[in-house]
Formats: structure tokens, sequence, C-alpha cells
């Protein structure tokens, strides 16, 4: 379409503009139609793209908070490198003080002080998890997604956290005894 603008009338050359053209733009809404000039904008449109949209710093550190709970939240289920080396050092703990003691006793401290540190360890990052997901789920205004994942982090935070006080206490499997 060829169109030139003088003196706020807009001239149009009418032999490119089709019938299909012209039916299209009878059948739009008012709100679909473009204004004539670009910097018009209806009164009410302004009002609500500006309060829709939220500022895109506004979210970004509850959403990476978010993340971090599910993240931790993870680690307290599936165990950690700080959890493993806890384990390995009370074994080795364990098996120092275990020389010339009872069978029980040898089992306790090699086996059953590992077993706790690694519950321990994993209940702490459970915590953690739990701690962050509240923080951001009580934050008012955040993004959807970012919600979600905090009750993801906030339930796997407290999965774990169930967990690991089942296996501190020895509720699901306790140590073998010595026969």
């Amino acid at each position: 379409m060829n169109a030139s603008k003088t003196d706020e009338t807009v001239v149009t050359d009418e032999s490119a503009q089709t019938d299909e053209s012209a039916e299209a733009v009878e059948g739009l809404d008012e709100r679909d139609r473009e204004p004539a000039d670009a910097d018009e904008t209806y009164a009410g449109e302004a009002d609500e793209a500006d309060d829709a949209v939220p500022a895109p710093a506004a979210g970004v550190g509850a959403g990476a908070a978010g993340v971090v709970s599910a993240a931790l939240g993870l680690a307290a289920l599936t165990g950690t490198w700080m959890g493993k080396v806890a384990s390995e050092r009370e074994t080795l703990i364990g098996q120092i003080k275990a020389q010339g003691g009872t069978p029980a006793q040898q089992i306790s401290e090699i086996y059953g002080d590992a077993w706790h540190a690694t519950a321990l360890v994993n209940g702490v990052f459970a915590v953690l998890a739990l701690i962050t997901a509240v923080v951001v789920l009580t934050r008012p205004e955040r993004p959807a997604w970012v919600r979600a994942v905090a009750v993801a982090g906030a339930v796997l935070g407290g999965i774990g956290l169930f967990l690991s006080a089942g296996m501190y206490f020895d509720l699901f499997l306790s140590l073998p005894t010595a026969g």
C-alpha cells in the first residue's frame, strides 16, 4: 500500500488496496487496529500493560532463591560430597576407636556413626532448602514460576528432612547386630 502522511492526513493509493484487506480491517475490533500515529495509545491499554508486566529485575533474586531451594532439597535427598566426606571421616575415627572393642562397639563405631553423620549433613541441606523456600514463598507478588519452584524446593526439603530424621534415629533401618 502506498501511503504518505501530510499534516495528520493519510493519503492512500486506492489501486494498491484490495477488497480482501478492506474486509479484514472492517472485521477487526477497535483495539486490534493500529493507531494512526505511532505514539498514540489507548488510554486504558497503557495502564494495563504497565501493571501486568513486572520489572525484569524484580523476580531475578526470587527466582534464583527458588531454584536454590529446589537444588538444596534435591541434594538433601540424594546426598552430597560433604556427607560422603563426613561419613568417611567417621568411619576412619570408628576404626581407630573400635580396635580391641566388642563386635557391637565396632559396628556402632565404624558403621553407625558414619550413617548418622550422613543423615545429619543431609538434614542440614533439607533445613536450608526449607528455609530458602519459605523465604521465597512469603515474599509478595512473585511470578507463578518462582512460587512453583519454591514449592518444589519446600516439598523436596520436607521429604529430605523426614528421611534424614529417619536415618539418624534408625527408624527405617537399624544397625546390624553382632551374632
